[in-house]
Formats: C-alpha cells, sequence, structure tokens
C-alpha cells in the first residue's frame, strides 16, 4: 500500500471518477468522453454494472487529448502523438534497463580482472589461455610482430 493510500486518497491509476465528473474535470463533455472510448483512445474502468469509471490518469490524458484537439490536431493525429509518447516511454524505460544492465555487468568485469591479476600477474609476453568449446574446434591467435 502506497502513502497515499494509507491516508485514504486513491492511486492515480484507482478508477473513482464517474463519468459526469471526468467530463467536468477535463472540460469535456461527457458524450465526448464515449466517442474518445469508441476511438480507442481511452480505455475506462468499468463496475460490476458496466458503468465507466476514470482514474486521474483517464482525466489527465482527456486534458491532453483536448488540449491537442484545441491546438487544430485531428483525432488521428492524436492518436499517433498519443502512440508516439508512450513508445517513447517504453523506449526510455528500455534504455534504463540497459543501461543499469551494462554498468554492472561492467562492474563485474572489472572486478574479476582485478581478481585475476591479484591471484596471478600475468607477464607482459603472456597471452591468456584460450580453450576451444569443442575438440574438433580450433581458435588462432595473431600476435604482432615485435
Amino acid at each position: 500500500m502506497s502513502g497515499r493510500e494509507a491516508f485514504g486518497a486513491p492511486s492515480p491509476d484507482a478508477a473513482v471518477f464517474v463519468i459526469s465528473v471526468a467530463a467536468e474535470l477535463s472540460g469535456l463533455h461527457p458524450q465526448t468522453l464515449r466517442t474518445y472510448e469508441r476511438m480507442g483512445l481511452i480505455t475506462p474502468g468499468r463496475t460490476g454494472g458496466g458503468g465507466r469509471r476514470y482514474s486521474h490518469r483517464d482525466v489527465e490524458l482527456l486534458r491532453v487529448i483536448s488540449d491537442l484537439t484545441s491546438a487544430g490536431i485531428g483525432i488521428e493525429g492524436v492518436r499517433r502523438i498519443l502512440e508516439l509518447e508512450h513508445r517513447v516511454a517504453a523506449l526510455t524505460a528500455r534504455n534504463a534497463e540497459l543501461q543499469s544492465e551494462l554498468a554492472a555487468t561492467r562492474e563485474a568485469l572489472a572486478q574479476a580482472t582485478a581478481a585475476r591479476r591479484a591471484a596471478a600477474p600475468a607477464s607482459p609476453n603472456r597471452l591468456p589461455v584460450l580453450r576451444a568449446p569443442d575438440p574438433g574446434q580450433s581458435v588462432v591467435v595473431w600476435r604482432r610482430p615485435r
């Protein structure tokens, strides 16, 4: 349970607003909210009886849609903008994951290299030992002539 829920405030994703309240909060007509739902721009939650319930995030999305359409962008343009923003957010999250994984890999490599150097200091003329994964395969190591 988050701190907001502990004090009785719902999470931003909690579907708590009926359509009339969501329409008032977003500045749109309830029929416009139904139209946007039919078009797939928004997906409100549903009660057991089928009534629509909107979350705070839904209301914010409705405001964004309203701002974009007020700026003269058509519904298909709005759909594309929202799709691209979602894609950017997903790619940003994936990039952060990969950067974290890369940092952990670099740290592990640095620790392994340091442990190897501490265990057996290599002479400058010695190459690391490479073993072929299969006896039928070979590995060729080239050295630069001095």
